[in-house]
């Protein structure tokens, strides 16, 4: 890596391969633990596997990568030639990566400047692209950040889950926000908001509730220049369909990434998650 400024990220930025090898990104991985299986996100485990698993009911919980893998992270890329690195990380309200990074980089052969994004999945891929464009044009590490930082600023998600019962018994969202969901069986549409994921809106169905899902993504993007991402798990046909009308309805529309979450995310929303992300250029 002959940049000098490298940029590091989670496993849950769920960037395409090729996106960050383009880029030269470097994800480091969280893990899943599945009965008594520790698994890395990403390599170890698959979205179809995490998805069986959670409809058996299985033992599914995660964990952070320890503060030895990100010093290792940070000893590589330095040795690659890197003189200062920029490490971008999913909420720390959500989980404790970035805590590990902190403990990592104040050891690092070279600068670290490690960053709470506050966003979770492309939320956070689209923040560690702006880095690493900042720092393929020459950015140091304060631009760097900087660029990151302003693309976190502009950057929304909403999602829908057919229950939130994931997300409680994960501790994602409390007991009593849990109770959204469930009175008289309605549809609950989630926001990331201030790094926490949040109730938006109370749906009666689950076709509404995905159409209130692209009104609040079109609306949201407007028209001028914008990135989206559409995520699901073991929702391949609604969410193909979702990034189809969006991409009729959102004019500025510049890129939009489809994917499946990885299990990490996954393990927290379920099966039939839909995510959309909308973040401004």
């Amino acid at each position: 890596m002959s940049r000098h400024v490298a940029i590091v990220t989670d496993s849950t930025a769920y960037l395409p391969a090729r996106t960050m090898e383009r880029h030269g990104i470097t994800a480091v991985p969280l893990t899943v633990v599945l009965g008594d299986r520790a698994l890395e996100e990403g390599t170890e485990i698959s979205t179809r596997s995490l998805a069986q698993a959670l409809q058996k009911r299985r033992s599914v919980t995660t964990s952070r990568p320890g503060p030895e893998l990100f010093a290792e992270t940070y000893r590589r890329i330095a040795e690659s030639g890197a003189e200062g690195i920029v490490s971008l990380h999913l909420s720390a309200e959500l989980s404790g990566t970035h805590d590990a990074a902190v403990v990592a980089a104040r050891d690092a052969a070279v600068p670290v400047r490690v960053v709470d994004t506050g966003m979770i999945a492309m939320a956070l891929g689209f923040c560690a692209l702006a880095a690493a464009e900042a720092a393929e044009a020459g950015a140091t590490v304060d631009e760097a950040v900087a660029a990151a930082e302003k693309r976190a600023a502009g950057t929304s998600a909403y999602f829908y889950v057919d229950t939130l019962d994931y997300l409680r018994r994960g501790g994602r969202i409390g007991a009593a926000q849990a109770l959204f969901g469930s009175a008289l069986a309605v549809k609950p549409l989630l926001q990331l908001q201030d790094g926490r994921i949040e109730p938006l809106e109370k749906v009666r169905t689950a076709s509404r509730a995905i159409a209130r899902l692209e009104e609040i993504g079109a609306d949201r993007a407007g028209s001028a220049p914008v990135d989206i991402a559409v995520h699901h798990l073991a929702a391949p046909d609604r969410a193909s369909a979702l990034a189809d009308r969006l991409r009729d309805r959102v004019p500025g529309l510049a890129d939009l990434h489809l994917s499946e979450v990885g299990a990490v995310i996954g393990a927290h929303t379920g099966p039939g998650l839909l995510g959309v992300v909308v973040s401004p250029r």
